[in-house]
C-alpha cells in the first residue's frame, strides 16, 4: 500500500501505456509526426489525452473549448470523444503548428466538430461572451502561454455552465513551481495555483498526470 503517487520509472510507464492506452489510429501518427518536431514538448502526453477524453464523456460534454492546440493532438482525442454534434472552439496563434494536425483531423472524421480560430485567444473568448455565450460551455483545456493562464481561467469560469469542467494543463512545472520561481512562467503559474487553491467558485483537484493537471469544477 501506498498513500502518495508512484513515481513511474520507464517500464512502469510503459505497462501503464500497454494496459491502458486505446489510441484512434490517427492519434498514433500524429504523435509520430510530433515526435521529431523541434516543440514535441508541448504536446500532452497519450494518456493524458485518454483522461480528458474520458472527462469530457463523463460530463456529457458537448460544446468545449481549448486553448493552445498546437499540433492538434489533445483536440483530437477531445473530439473523438465528442458526441455527433459536439463542437471545439480551439484557440491558437500558430498556423505553422496547427496545420500539422488539420490531416490527421480529417481523416479521424472529426474535422467539422473543431473550429479552429488563429488569433489572440482572449480576443476569441470575449467575443463569445460578447456574443452571450456565458454558461453554454461544458469544459475547457487550458494549455497556451503561462503567464495567459489566469485570465484564461476567468473567461472560462464565465463560458462554462455551472458543472463545467476546466482542465488546466502544466501546473507543476517539471517541478519548478515548489522551488523560489527564476521566471515569469513559474511565476504565473504559482499564483495561479495559490489564487485556484482559494477560490470558492470552484470544486479543485490537481493531479500529477503529465506535467501537472489541474481540474476545476465549476459550483
Amino acid at each position: 500500500m501506498s498513500n502518495r503517487s508512484l513515481n513511474l520509472d520507464d517500464t512502469l510507464y510503459e505497462y501503464l501505456l500497454t494496459h491502458s492506452l486505446r489510441e484512434h489510429p490517427e492519434q498514433i501518427a500524429l504523435r509520430e509526426a510530433t515526435r521529431s518536431h523541434p516543440r514535441a514538448g508541448m504536446q500532452i502526453s497519450p494518456e493524458q489525452g485518454q483522461f480528458m477524453a474520458l472527462l469530457v464523456k463523463l460530463i456529457g460534454a458537448r460544446r468545449t473549448l481549448e486553448i493552445g492546440v498546437f499540433t492538434g493532438y489533445s483536440a483530437l482525442s477531445v473530439a473523438l470523444a465528442l458526441p455527433a454534434d459536439g463542437r471545439i472552439l480551439a484557440c491558437d496563434i500558430s498556423e505553422e503548428y496547427t496545420r500539422i494536425g488539420r490531416p490527421y483531423w480529417e481523416r479521424a472524421g472529426v474535422a467539422h466538430k473543431i473550429d479552429l480560430r488563429l488569433a489572440p485567444a482572449l480576443e476569441t473568448l470575449d467575443a463569445e461572451l460578447a456574443a452571450g455565450a456565458a454558461g453554454r460551455y461544458d469544459f475547457a483545456f487550458i494549455d497556451a502561454d503561462k503567464t495567459g493562464y489566469a485570465s484564461y481561467v476567468e473567461r472560462c469560469l464565465q463560458l462554462l455552465r455551472p458543472g463545467g469542467l476546466i482542465a488546466i494543463d502544466n501546473v507543476l512545472w517539471s517541478g519548478a513551481v515548489a522551488r523560489p520561481a527564476h521566471d515569469d512562467d513559474t511565476r504565473a503559474l504559482q499564483a495561479l495555483n495559490e489564487r485556484l487553491h482559494r477560490d470558492e467558485r470552484i470544486d479543485l483537484a490537481v493531479l500529477p498526470v503529465g506535467d501537472g493537471l489541474t481540474l476545476a469544477r465549476k459550483r
